[in-house]
């Protein structure tokens, strides 16, 4: 799987770029087997950076429309990700500051109204509805990194008094209402995937466990996209270690449930060793950067290594960054020239 990759290459009002259509294409056309976008916002006080891909209004829907027919065209699975930055917007991009569960004084963000919370689910249950319209074979939602769902499910960020704050079923409860909805509004052949990662921005790994068994449990999404910024490392918290984080979620029992992880997962060895491990397809990031036809080179050749850092410019630009892009990337120390 592509993985949803922060670009800042589409338009100022959401919509989709020549730039962003053609970096999303050539992986297509490069042999992944699901293309996810990039994460897009599923309400407009939602951005999390400039040039995001949007999915919030319906002028949004020409440009999706196309992206995923085209998509889908070079035999790949179309995805939308469906994101909500919360109090990770920046401040010049929303109207009227950004939001998130409660209020947070550093980035200067007001707690939503339940009313508000309600509109929040309602966004991404009708962003999933478009998405269908325009012909993606489904959506993924995002609950990872810090953005606001995460930050309804971290007891650091959330200290709400009302059904969605205090334990850990009232922070979760967001999510699964949004999966519900996403589910009766889309209908049983919808791919719904969620995306979670177990650290930072006040995560607990036994906590995302907790979530992870009860969607499996519930048969509630096709697949769980665990990112773990790094596959093969042990947990932070003390208490977990003396294993990696991929083996604290290959040794839960997924059932009907497809299990996908991120994090550090570069060369065709890699590849294998998380295959290997139970993971049921691959997330790659930073590797599909490098290699539009990253999947094709890895089943040619086992020992495949992607091209070593820096790369230049004119290399990223052949395989398919602009130059809004290629800029971005220039915020990973060592990657460009």
């Amino acid at each position: 799987m592509l993985a949803p990759m922060t670009n800042t290459q589409s338009h100022e009002d959401g919509t989709l770029s020549e730039e962003e259509f053609q970096w999303l294409t050539m992986r297509a056309k490069g042999g992944f087997g699901m293309t996810m976008t990039c994460a897009s916002h599923v309400q407009a006080n939602g951005q999390g950076f400039p040039g995001q891909l949007g999915i919030f209004d319906d002028s949004h829907i020409p440009g999706h429309t196309r992206l995923a027919k085209a998509i889908l065209d070079e035999g790949s699975l179309a995805v939308v990700q469906l994101h909500h930055a919360g109090i990770r917007s920046p401040q010049e991009l929303v109207e009227g500051g950004p939001v998130g569960p409660s209020i947070h004084e550093k980035s200067n963000s007001r707690a939503l109204s339940l009313e508000e919370v309600h509109k929040l689910r309602d966004g991404f249950i009708q962003a999933g509805a478009r998405a269908k319209k325009c012909g993606y074979n489904g959506v993924e939602i995002h609950g990872a990194h810090g953005y606001i769902l995460c930050q309804f499910l971290s007891s650091k960020y959330n200290v709400r008094k009302d059904p969605y704050g205090g334990s850990l079923e009232n922070r979760s409860r967001l999510i699964f209402e949004i999966i519900s909805g996403l589910r009766e509004v889309c209908g049983p052949q919808f791919l719904i995937g969620l995306r979670l990662s177990p650290e930072r921005f006040g995560m607990r790994l036994e906590e995302i466990k907790t979530v992870c068994k009860r969607i499996i449990e519930e048969n509630l999404v096709d697949f769980l996209d665990i990112s773990l910024w790094d596959c093969f490392k042990e947990p932070e918290e003390t208490e977990h270690q003396g294993r990696s984080l991929l083996e604290h979620f290959t040794a839960l029992d997924y059932k009907n449930v497809r299990l996908t992880v991120a994090g550090n997962i570069r060369t065709a060895a890699d590849c294998l060793d998380v295959l290997e491990a139970g993971v049921d397809f691959v997330t790659i990031g930073r590797a599909a950067i490098l290699h539009h036809n990253f999947p094709e080179l890895v089943r040619a050749d086992k020992d495949f290594q992607p091209a070593a850092l820096p790369v230049s410019e004119t290399y990223l630009r052949k395989e398919g960054l602009s130059e809004r892009f290629v800029n971005y990337m220039r915020r990973w120390p060592g990657f460009v020239k």
